[in-house]
């Protein structure tokens, strides 16, 4: 019978195949013969998920040369075809103008319960090795794990969420649209908010808003570097970067406006505006009163006015997933103008990660999943 098997393949008869595969299992279903045909019965048909884990199961428990040899032919096939339909897929979602621009595929953190088996999936996915895909997934914060054409890791992120593993990606092109605002104090801050900010141009203007309106708020600490003079360890004196301090970054994000109000603690103008400590007040002469502890003091304020608002501050963990794609979104401006002597890739990393907290944000709420 097995020879009659063998022919209905030969000649593509798969309802005949599948008869006699059939009949056979009943008499002998722990051959390995028979396991194989029944991985090669669902390859034919479609199902390469189903034939790949029966080839898996039938080099486990079989040592014939013949047998291996056919389940290892039939592996490469249900790969090639993967691959063959993968570049199909990745091809018709790229032939739109809108999704062959530049985009971000993200992942997000995975529970330590769940990792093994997400691992498994990103790994078939993304054609990684087990041990390799469960090193890139995140337990905790964001990485930036691909930048390329928006329809492609379209095609990627939905095959991961299908997955269960948690992913999302964003255009370069959204993230551009995102107004970037830096405020210079806050004006008022009841019934409404008014801030007196800088624009993109560096043009002095005004927004009020109500505090409603600020759906996150970002945190981050941006590295000052400096050049020191050291001793290496032959006595002799070198110059190096050093991280000196840290300038503090916060972004509200008003999506209802499609706007970011950036604050920073080296360019807020504490003397102007709504006044938060007593040192401002003529209590305290103003220059005692440190730059760190009025920025402090302002946050504490915002905690209270935003307290049902959801911080992001995992921006140091994404920023060094994010430094070797940077390259590739040149044209994303950081909109921060502290003062450096050399570029940073901390400052465009961060207005990436703010921009996607935006962007997810966005896009959870068109999806109907929002949660605050």
């Amino acid at each position: 019978m097995l020879d009659q098997l063998a022919a209905a393949f030969a000649r593509h008869d798969y309802p005949t195949a599948a008869a006699l595969l059939n009949q056979l299992q009943q008499q002998s279903p722990d051959s390995p013969w028979i396991k194989l045909y029944g991985a090669r019965l669902r390859e034919a048909t479609g199902k390469l998920s189903a034939a790949e884990e029966l080839y898996r199961q039938v080099l486990q428990e079989t040592s014939h040369p013949k047998v291996m040899t056919q389940a290892r032919q039939g592996l490469q096939r249900v790969a090639a075809q993967r691959e063959a339909e993968r570049q199909q897929v990745i091809a018709s979602a790229t032939a739109d103008a809108d999704q062959s621009g530049l985009g971000c595929l993200v992942l997000e953190a995975v529970p330590s319960e769940q990792r093994q088996t997400a691992a498994q999936h990103f790994a078939r996915i993304m054609h990684l090795d087990a041990y390799t895909a469960r090193l890139l997934l995140p337990n905790r914060g964001w990485r930036l794990y691909r930048v390329g054409a928006v329809g492609e890791l379209q095609f990627y992120g939905q095959a991961l969420q299908q997955a269960g593993i948690p992913a999302f990606w964003s255009s370069l092109a959204a993230l551009q649209a995102i107004r970037v605002f830096r405020v210079c104090y806050l004006e008022a801050v009841s019934p409404q908010v008014t801030v007196i900010c800088q624009n993109e141009s560096g043009q002095l203007g005004s927004l009020t808003f109500a505090w409603s309106e600020i759906s996150r708020r970002v945190e981050g600490r941006l590295p000052v570097f400096e050049d020191v003079v050291d001793v290496d360890s032959r006595h002799q004196l070198m110059r190096k970067e050093q991280t000196q301090d840290y300038a503090q970054v916060l972004d509200l994000h008003l999506p209802q406006r499609r706007c970011i109000l950036r604050l920073g603690d080296w360019s807020y103008q504490f003397q102007q505006g709504v006044i938060f400590d007593a040192g401002q007040d003529g209590d305290l002469p103003l220059h005692h009163s440190s730059n760190r502890i009025r920025w402090n003091q302002l946050l504490g304020f915002l905690d209270d006015c935003l307290a049902e608002v959801p911080v992001w501050a995992e921006f140091p963990p994404f920023a060094e997933t994010a430094f070797d794609h940077l390259a590739g979104l040149k044209t994303l401006d950081s909109h921060i103008d502290l003062f450096r002597k050399a570029p940073s890739d901390w400052d465009p990393a961060f207005q990436l990660y703010s921009g996607l907290v935006f962007d997810q944000f966005l896009q959870l709420k068109a999806a109907g999943s929002f949660q605050p």
